[in-house]
C-alpha cells in the first residue's frame, strides 16, 4: 500500500463483488450494499478476462458467510474481519446477537467510513472498528477475541509475507473454539502453462500497484499445517468444488490448480 492511501486491491475486491451484482444479479452472492458503498458503477469489472475471478469472489464470500451462519446457530457470537476492506456483512447483519469487529489499516478503514457516510448506510451499535498498521503495531497486542469467535480473512493471505500469515495464524489458533475462512493461490510452478501465465499476470498487476503476492501453498501441505495447529476440522474448496457447487460444472477435473477457499475450524 502507499502511505497515506486506501488499499486499491481492495477497492478492486470490491468492484468484482459489485459486478456480480450487476451481471449475475447476484445468483451466488446477494449483496445490496456492494454497488451503494462504492459510489461508482463497477464497469471494469464486466470484462470476458475478469469474468473467472469475479466469480471466484463471489463464490468464496458464499462459502464463507455460509460458513458463518452455522457458526452462529451454533453459538458463536463475534465475527472478527481482517482486511475488511470494503465488506459489507457488518452492515447487512442479520443477527443482533453477532457482534462483528473489522480490523484494517488506518488508511483504508478511513476511506471506508468516508464510503459508508457518503452512501447513507447506517453503521450498527454491534460493529467496532480495529485500526492496525501492521508495519508497526502487533494485531495480538490489540484484538481481545472471544473464546469462540469466528475469523472472516478473505483476500488478505496471499499479500502476506509468509511470516505475517503465520503470526496471525497462531492469533486465531490460540482462540479456543475458533474458525476461519481464507483463500489462497496455488504456486504458479503447480499450474499449466495457460494457467500459469493468466496467474502471474495478475500477480503482475497488483505488484504494479504495490501490493505485490507474496505467499503461496500446496493444499495437502497447508491441510497439514493447519491440523498442527489443532484446526481438526477442514472444508477446502479448489476450482473442481467450485465449479461444482455453484456453477452447475461437474466435468472440472478435481487435481484442476487455482484459487481455493477453505474453512478451518478448532
Amino acid at each position: 500500500m502507499e502511505t497515506g492511501q486506501p488499499s486499491r486491491t481492495a477497492f478492486s475486491a470490491a468492484r468484482y463483488r459489485a459486478a456480480h451484482q450487476v451481471i449475475e444479479g447476484g445468483s451466488i452472492f446477494r449483496d445490496p450494499l456492494a454497488v451503494p458503498i462504492l459510489g461508482v458503477p463497477p464497469d471494469a469489472e464486466q470484462a470476458p478476462d475478469r469474468r473467472g475471478m469475479r466469480l471466484f469472489i463471489a463464490a468464496r464470500t458464499r462459502f464463507a458467510e455460509d460458513a458463518l451462519a452455522a457458526a452462529v446457530r451454533n453459538g458463536t457470537r463475534q465475527l472478527v474481519v481482517l482486511g475488511a476492506g470494503l465488506d459489507t456483512f457488518a452492515y447487512r447483519n442479520p443477527w443482533p446477537e453477532l457482534r462483528v469487529v473489522e480490523v484494517d489499516h488506518p488508511d483504508t478503514q478511513a476511506d471506508k467510513r468516508e464510503r459508508l457516510a457518503a452512501a447513507g448506510i447506517a453503521v450498527p451499535e454491534s460493529v467496532t472498528y480495529l485500526p492496525v498498521d501492521f508495519e508497526r503495531e502487533s494485531l495480538a497486542d490489540r484484538l481481545v477475541a472471544e473464546e469462540s469467535a469466528f475469523f472472516l480473512w478473505l483476500g488478505v493471505v496471499p499479500y502476506l509475507s509468509r511470516s505475517g500469515y503465520d503470526e496471525t495464524l497462531a492469533l486465531i489458533a490460540a482462540t479456543p473454539k475458533a474458525e476461519v475462512v481464507f483463500d489462497y493461490a496455488m504456486p504458479p510452478s503447480s499450474m499449466s502453462p495457460e494457467r500459469r501465465a493468466a496467474l502471474e499476470a495478475r500477480a503482475s498487476r497488483v505488484a504494479r500497484i504495490g501490493e505485490p503476492w507474496r505467499t503461496y501453498f500446496r493444499p495437502g501441505e497447508l491441510a497439514a499445517e493447519l491440523r498442527d495447529r489443532g484446526f481438526a476440522e477442514l472444508t477446502d474448496l479448489g476450482p473442481a468444488e467450485l465449479a461444482a457447487r455453484w456453477f452447475g460444472r461437474p466435468d472440472v477435473p478435481k487435481e484442476t490448480p487455482g484459487g481455493h477457499v477453505i474453512h478451518a475450524r478448532r
